[in-house]
């Protein structure tokens, strides 16, 4: 049920997901294989300093299927229904419309044929018109229940307006067509509704700054109770201050011996003596971090550097523990199995890499999980921003001459990054994907996979990347945050 899924977010980003359920136990490496030319590697990437940049993630409840009571009229007449958990389930109808339309608006900004771009946007509108409408018939009626329903109303409105109007800026080229006038039409209409229904003042309408504000703070309302709390500890601190210890006392036992011996030689308090001295402790100094860091590589090669722990933001309960590992290792402290997948590589892609390493394990509470959600879903965005800054600028030209007519055509430079994916679940065999990413300075160009060893089994439940847009969110009439 994982159904574990790789694609591409941004230009330089990409984004890992997988589902998880009650009582699940998992562990997923992610081996990033840096080609050397591209001048990434343990002395240029700081480990520690890219996951706090560049390695974000969110952790939130996530329900299959049409599986909120909000949506249905008979939600709000069920008198047994608490303040508590109304805002629980519109909290996760108006969290996963919100990323739902966030996901299929970036994959419709990647769509350059013209009439595909409006095909896909005009399914697009017609699906976030169905949702709203659904959304509001289940508007309740007792006014301590209102202003939630408000909150999120007044947000959800104001976001799908701000979507579409950026689809059309990017993409629409200023073309009138049906469709076109269809989304202006609808984003008039949703600009109207707020004004008619007073749900911001003025002044606010107005300012950009005080708009984008709210509705920044009402997206963080939204995320309440679904959005899981997060707390992250870093691991082997005691450890690496016995490793200092040890490293500390390894030098200046070197020293400790270097000054015996300097005394043995030279009688007496000396000028020559006091300027050995100088030269013993000058070297200590030198040496002693040299000493203590790659002391350090040692003990912790291997070892997890964070755990994280999750809890429900409602009840406080622990819903998961997590190891987080990220370090670079070499070729030879590969896994036999992502060894043999790496060598199937063409040959002219058989360049030497420097390996990254990012590994999670989880082990969600055996514990029911709040009315209405069966899975948690984690998803983890990579910057590829710090791999490609030392990557060349210039561009390349190819010759061609055709009928006596020589033209030139411009080229980029571009690079592969192998990516090895391994989960490793309770009372199942350690399954295996591998995905080619083809970047340029500037961009991700294609995400691909790529075919394993006959002998390793394929993730059984992998969402294959898709570069299609399809604006689903209403499949099967319900809000989504991924196909």
């Amino acid at each position: 049920m994982s159904k574990l899924r790789i694609k591409q977010e941004e230009q330089l980003s990409i984004k890992f997901s997988h589902l998880l359920g009650r009582g699940e136990r998992r562990r997923l490496d992610l081996y990033f294989s840096l080609p050397k030319e591209m001048g990434i590697g343990p002395n240029s990437l700081n480990e520690e300093e890219y996951y706090f940049s560049g390695v974000q993630g969110r952790r939130a409840y996530y329900s299959e299927g049409l599986h909120l009571p909000l949506v249905q009229s008979r939600f709000v007449s069920q008198k047994k229904r608490t303040l508590e958990e109304f805002r629980l389930y519109m909290n996760l109808f108006a969290y996963q419309y919100a990323v739902a339309m966030e996901n299929d608006a970036r994959e419709l900004l990647r769509i350059e044929d013209e009439q595909a771009f409006y095909k896909a946007l005009n399914e697009f509108t017609v699906h976030a018109t169905t949702l709203l409408r659904r959304f509001r018939r289940g508007a309740p009626a007792d006014e301590k229940w209102h202003h939630y329903f408000e909150n999120a109303d007044n947000y959800l409105s104001w976001f799908t307006e701000q979507q579409l109007l950026k689809l059309l800026a990017k993409n629409g080229d200023g073309n009138a067509n049906h469709v076109t006038e269809k989304v202006l039409m609808l984003c008039r209409q949703e600009r109207e509704y707020r004004d008619g229904r007073d749900y911001n003042s003025q002044r606010t309408r107005k300012d950009a700054n005080r708009i984008a504000n709210k509705m920044l703070l009402l997206r963080r309302l939204i995320q309440q109770g679904v959005v899981l709390k997060e707390e992250l500890k870093p691991l082997g601190v005691g450890l690496k201050k016995l490793t200092t210890g040890t490293a500390t006392a390894l030098v200046m036992l070197v020293v400790s011996t270097l000054i015996i011996k300097a005394q043995g030689a030279f009688n007496g308090l000396t000028l020559v003596m006091v300027f050995v001295l100088a030269l013993i402790y000058g070297v200590r100094e030198i040496f002693k971090e040299d000493v203590r860091n790659a002391l350090w590589r040692v003990v912790q090669r291997g070892r997890p550097r964070w755990s994280r722990t999750l809890q429900d933001t409602t009840t406080q309960e622990l819903i998961a523990r997590q190891l987080v590992w990220l370090e670079f290792i070499k070729s030879k402290d590969l896994p036999s199995a992502v060894n043999e997948i790496l060598k199937r590589r063409h040959s002219q892609n058989k360049v030497d890499a420097e390996i990254l390493h990012y590994g999670i394990a989880t082990r969600v509470a055996d514990t029911d999980f709040l009315t209405g959600y069966n899975t948690i879903q984690e998803q983890v965005v990579f910057s590829l921003v710090p791999f490609v800054e030392f990557l060349e600028r210039g561009n390349d030209e190819i010759y061609r001459e055709q009928d006596g007519v020589v033209s030139s055509e411009q080229v980029e430079r571009r690079y592969q990054i192998n990516l090895v994916v391994v989960c490793q679940r309770e009372k199942h065999d350690t399954q295996y994907a591998r995905y080619k990413i083809t970047v340029n300075r500037h961009q991700i160009v294609e995400i691909t996979m790529s075919d394993l060893p006959d002998n390793l089994p394929l993730i059984d439940d992998l969402v294959e990347h898709d570069s299609s847009a399809t604006a689903r969110l209403d499949r099967q009439s319900e809000p989504v945050i991924e196909s």
